[in-house]
């Protein structure tokens, strides 16, 4: 009896290891996945910079890729599935731009007689991960702001424009993705070039007013995610006004030209 017993306790509880050893990859093999992009945008991303022709030419991009449809983000942490559909939309947006051949503008894409589709280049489902496929607007819509409900996303995810934040030359990782989008946050507000308080006016990139309430219910909200990394030589009282999220909304011009690197001894 006890025997009988023992064995109708440990049957069910090996039946629910082996469905963990099933279901939830080796942490070590969730960190490697994404290795090999790494490598490549260690290799050919410099300053924000993408060496296209580079990445249209390596065999292990395009097996990068393949290896992003085989991945189950429900067994991942949620560290890990940001991380992961992060680099899925990075690197898809530059399967675009190679898949298109397009060297000037990505808005170049699916166009006709100068003007956009309703395709669009943000509404081709190129896109294959997690066993789905998607738009790249699928996935920022239906998946990255609809699941994580994380503002700093938007400074993670590049559209292949000069006028979007930089493109890293690092993939992004579970282990660290909180500490990337941070530094990512900190790198787009506090350069002067691209956000600016001066007089009251708050200059910012364009691009980013459009998904202002991510940041908050109001504009004063928004100001107030902003207003802490934003590099200052005002007077106190200036300083003062913005923290409390006072400011006057300038968006500035967005740059559409493509993120690529110039190749020596072209002009």
């Amino acid at each position: 009896m006890a025997g009988t017993t023992r064995i109708g306790r440990v049957g069910p509880l090996l039946l629910a290891l082996a469905a963990m050893v099933v279901l939830c990859p080796p942490l070590r093999a969730q960190a490697s996945l994404h290795d090999p992009f790494d490598r490549l945008l260690r290799a050919h991303v410099r300053d924000g910079l993408v060496d296209y022709d580079a990445f249209a030419a390596a065999p292990e991009f395009a097996r990068y890729l393949a290896s992003l449809d085989a991945v189950r983000p429900a067994t991942l942490s949620e560290d890990d599935r940001l991380a992961f559909w992060i680099n899925v939309y990075n690197a898809y947006t530059i399967q675009l731009i190679i898949t298109h051949g397009e060297r000037t503008s990505i808005r170049n894409i699916n166009r006709t007689l100068g003007v956009l589709q309703l395709k669009g280049p943000w509404n081709e489902r190129l896109v294959r991960a997690g066993g789905q496929v998607y738009s790249l607007d699928q996935l920022l819509h239906r998946v990255l702001r609809k699941e994580f409900h994380e503002p700093r996303v938007h400074f993670a995810l590049v559209p292949a424009a000069k006028g979007a934040p930089p493109l890293r030359s690092e993939a992004y990782t579970g282990a660290r993705v909180v500490e990337q989008l941070e530094d990512q946050t900190r790198r787009l507000l506090s350069d002067t070039t691209r956000t600016w308080y001066r007089n009251g006016v708050l200059g910012v990139n364009a691009l980013f007013l459009a998904y202002e309430r991510d940041f908050g219910a109001t504009r004063q909200e928004w100001v107030q995610f902003v207003a802490p990394y934003v590099t200052l030589r005002p007077t106190e009282p200036q300083r003062k006004r913005l923290l409390e999220g006072k400011a006057i909304v300038q968006p500035r011009s967005y740059d559409w030209s493509l993120n690529i690197q110039k190749r020596q001894g072209v002009s």
